[in-house]
C-alpha cells in the first residue's frame, strides 16, 4: 500500500466508482460474461483484466475501459485520477502476461506501456469516449497516466490445459 503524498485517497467519487465496478464484476460473473462487458460504443468498450497479484499471486479481476488499436487493445492506468498507479498496472509490470475477458471470449495478452507515439494517438480516442479521462489527467498532477497496450499472445501449454479443464 502506498503511503505519503502518493497514497490513493478515498473520496466520495472514488467510493462510488468502486461500488459501480463491484456491481459490474458481479453482473458479469453471474451472467457468464453475457452482460457486463461491452464492445466499443463511442469508441470505448469495457473488458475485464485477469492478472496475478505481484505479492499474493492471487488471480485479480479488474473492469477497464478500452479502445481498439488492431490487433491490440489499449487501456489507461488512470486510477480515477489518483496520484498513484492502480494496483493492476503494478501487477502487470511485474508479470505482463495476463488475460482479458470480452463478453464470453477470453484472450491471453501481454501488457506493455505504450510508446510516446501510441500515447499521443490513443488519448484522443479515450477522451472522445469518456470525458472523465481529461478530468483524471488534470487531477493526477504528480504523475503521467500511462496508456497500456494489451498485445494478443498464444496461451502457454499450462494455460491451455487449465482452460480446457475449466470448459469441461
Amino acid at each position: 500500500m502506498a503511503s505519503g503524498p502518493y497514497r490513493a485517497s478515498v473520496t466520495l467519487s472514488r467510493l462510488i466508482l468502486q461500488i459501480r465496478w463491484a456491481f459490474h464484476r458481479t453482473l458479469f460473473s453471474l451472467t457468464g460474461g453475457r452482460v457486463g462487458a461491452a464492445p466499443p460504443r463511442g469508441g470505448v468498450g469495457t473488458l475485464f483484466l485477469l492478472s496475478r497479484g505481484r505479492k499474493s499471486g492471487k488471480l485479480r479481476r479488474n473492469g477497464l475501459y478500452y479502445v481498439e488499436d488492431p490487433p491490440n487493445l489499449a487501456v489507461v492506468a488512470s486510477n480515477a485520477g489518483e496520484n498513484a498507479d492502480p494496483q493492476w498496472w503494478k501487477n502487470l509490470q511485474a508479470t505482463p502476461d495476463a488475460d482479458v475477458e470480452l463478453g464470453t471470449h477470453r484472450q491471453p495478452i501481454r501488457a506493455r506501456r505504450a510508446t510516446p507515439e501510441e500515447t499521443e494517438r490513443l488519448w484522443p480516442l479515450f477522451d472522445a469516449g469518456h470525458k472523465e479521462f481529461a478530468e483524471y489527467r488534470a487531477r493526477a498532477y504528480r504523475r503521467t497516466i500511462p496508456v497500456v497496450i494489451f498485445e494478443p499472445r498464444e496461451a502457454s501449454p499450462a494455460e491451455a490445459d487449465s482452460a480446457a479443464t475449466q470448459s469441461e
